[in-house]
């Protein structure tokens, strides 16, 4: 099973810890994203701290461009 694009992005940073404290947030947050969806107001954080690209965390924000 392929990584979601959350996953990716934790494993870009090495933990859920990490990307939290990156993100100035609680690994718990990172942990709920994971159900929850991620919080439109972090996704340009996680892509400049990770490379995952916008429109893979949230393509529902996020379109590509046809």
């Amino acid at each position: 099973m392929e990584p979601t694009p959350l996953e990716r992005a934790i494993q870009a940073v090495g933990s859920g810890k990490a990307l939290a404290q990156i993100l100035g947030v609680t690994p718990m947050s990172v942990s709920h994203w994971k159900v929850r969806g991620i919080p439109a107001r972090k996704v340009i954080q996680i892509e400049r701290a990770t490379g995952v690209a916008r429109h893979d965390l949230r393509p529902d924000l996020y379109p590509l461009n046809s």
